[in-house]
């Protein structure tokens, strides 16, 4: 977790810096491509992303599997591997790829606000306030976003960052929660880990 979360964050700053006149207003998805009808493609950053999504997604998958054999209960363990599979398909699907990028990149953040949130269960406090915080913060933007844009029909809120500025209040809290909870594990004794969740 603690790997998957430091390549995610240092695999996305460095594609950010190579790829010419970059904004994070700008989707973080476009550093792998831009979205049809005209998509544009920079290199090396499309490659540094995408493959940072690719080992990401493998290395939460991989955290996952040996959470399953170690917690007594399955919820938890099932919910992190989607998320993690979820990451993996952006990697695999690139912006220009429609509809499958749009779809994983949405289950992703959904299914990573969702994980963050059941870790809060699992976890001995203050840190499970934390986890409620950063799953609760990237699930409420990330409904916020269909809300405003679906219901009201109007602005939202944070307009003023940019689609990538609101789309990094989504992604952001799950890359501190996952480096956090990965740390936590670091730290548990191993007879522990076997909360139920």
């Amino acid at each position: 977790m603690v790997l998957s979360g430091f390549i995610a964050f240092m695999g996305i700053i460095t594609a950010e810096v190579l790829y010419p006149g970059y904004s994070t207003r700008q989707d973080i998805s476009d550093l792998g491509s831009t979205q049809p009808p005209n998509p544009v493609i920079h290199e090396p950053s499309a490659a540094i992303f995408n493959s940072t999504m690719l080992v990401t997604g493998a290395l939460v998958l991989v955290a996952a599997y040996f959470l399953y054999r170690a917690m007594s209960r399955r919820r938890f363990p099932l919910v992190l591997a989607i998320f993690g599979f979820a990451a993996f398909g952006v990697g695999v699907f690139p912006g220009n790829v429609t509809p499958w990028h749009g779809l994983f990149a949405l289950l992703t953040f959904f299914s990573g606000g969702l994980t963050a949130l059941l870790s809060s269960r699992i976890v001995s406090g203050p840190f499970s306030v934390l986890c409620g915080l950063f799953g609760g913060i990237s699930l409420l933007i990330l409904v916020s976003v269909f809300f405003y844009g679906l219901v009201v029909g109007g602005p939202h809120p944070l307009a003023f960052l940019g689609s990538g500025g609101i789309e990094r209040w989504v992604i952001y809290p799950l890359v501190v929660w996952i480096l956090a909870f990965g740390g936590y594990l670091l730290g548990t004794p191993h007879n522990n880990s076997n909360r139920s969740g």
